[in-house]
């Protein structure tokens, strides 16, 4: 087997402020002709920055999808051509008001492959200073301090359900436990 597929034809159907939408026609390796939808996303960044006290700094904010307040690393999209490295500094020091001498990469994460191009990349970080927070003119964030371990705890019993905080936690608590952060 192959495993690939390949594309015979593309149709935007909607270009928006952050996505496009495509349906495109695609040839299985057995010849067979599919559609598939596909939202193109510029991609992302998250951090996982620590105090001294081993504490993760969280940003609470409305989403509208789910209509409800989401509890996230700091985090935030691409803007074209932004280098991913220096784009997740500024969304730490725009949502936190905190920086960092050095940064441990996580990797990246394919938020859902089953449709969309977006790729997360995720870094944690001991914070060296702080600072006042900078936050986008639509943007209303609160900023809360959860111990690691507490952290952990809330994903391993459900209570923090978005994807890129979860795997941002327990990596860095990895990497805290082997002392590599």
């Amino acid at each position: 087997m192959k495993l690939t597929e390949k594309t015979l034809h593309q149709e935007y159907l909607f270009h928006g402020k952050i996505i496009q939408v495509r349906l495109d026609d695609a040839e299985l390796e057995n010849g067979a002709v599919v559609k598939r939808e596909v939202v193109e996303h510029p991609g992302g960044v998250s951090v996982a920055a620590l105090t001294e006290k081993n504490e993760l700094l969280f940003v609470r904010q409305f989403r509208y999808p789910f209509g409800e307040i989401v509890l996230e690393l700091p985090a935030g999209k691409l803007e074209k051509g932004e280098d991913p490295f220096e784009a997740m500094k500024r969304e730490q020091k725009e949502e936190t008001g905190t920086t960092s001498r050095e940064y441990i990469s996580l990797g990246n994460v394919y938020a859902t492959p089953g449709y969309t191009n977006e790729i997360i990349r995720l870094w944690a970080c001991r914070i060296d200073s702080w600072g006042e927070q900078d936050p986008d003119d639509d943007e209303f964030i609160e900023v809360e301090r959860i111990p690691l371990e507490e952290a952990v705890k809330m994903v391993m019993e459900n209570k923090i359900p978005d994807a890129k905080t979860q795997i941002g936690i327990l990596k860095t608590a990895a990497l805290v436990r082997d002392g590599k952060l």
